[in-house]
């Protein structure tokens, strides 16, 4: 295993992901109905959310005190998930205001993304896609690490149920946030 680090720095030599045209079939796509658990105690599915929607997926959030994979910095796109939570938390106000909700997502259980919820104070909801049912439903790209499935970071704009922007490879992840927010501003999708 990896030595316990500070999940909410970068460090600085980071491989950069390249884009593997994973996610070049989801633009102008039809979200599936697919109900996910939310840190909220709520089932969410976005497909039936009206307006905009902000979908960050990301692989995992590390835990105070626990290891993370081995060699996770050396996965690109892999290190991260802590500083785009806190960057999506940080503009989450600018976001709301121009008419979107945020999410995040991950392959994590709801038990173990509360705990980041909380911690990081997060004040939107992350939603569970534990059994993989809307990742293969989008066929959204992943990697395996350490027998687990994980989502590879992207992010989703959803206008009505339908994508309008995938934000893909999304690197640095602390930057996400900002460039998101900086497209919604340009593009206004709610008023399309």
């Amino acid at each position: 295993m990896a030595n316990v680090q500070n999940f909410d720095e970068l460090p600085q030599d980071l491989p950069i992901p390249e884009d593997d045209g994973a996610s070049d079939h989801l633009p102008g796509t039809t979200l599936p109905s697919v109900p996910l658990a939310s840190t909220s105690g709520d089932m969410v599915d976005v497909s039936t959310l009206p307006g905009t929607s902000v979908v960050y997926c990301y692989p995992m959030t590390g835990r105070p005190g626990k290891d993370l994979p081995e060699d996770w910095d050396d996965i690109p796109g892999a290190r991260g998930c802590t500083p785009q939570s806190c960057a999506f938390r940080d503009s989450y106000e600018d976001l709301r205001a121009l008419g979107a909700r945020v999410f995040g997502m991950s392959t994590q259980s709801t038990e173990y993304q509360r705990e980041a919820a909380e911690r990081l104070h997060l004040p939107y909801e992350l939603l569970s896609d534990e059994e993989l049912t809307f990742a293969r439903a989008l066929d959204l790209p992943t990697f395996e690490v350490e027998s687990m499935t994980l989502l590879k970071r992207l992010t989703l704009v959803v206008l009505d149920g339908r994508i309008l922007k995938v934000f893909y490879p999304v690197f640095p992840p602390d930057a996400n946030a900002a460039e998101v927010t900086a497209w919604l501003r340009s593009e206004s999708p709610g008023k399309v």
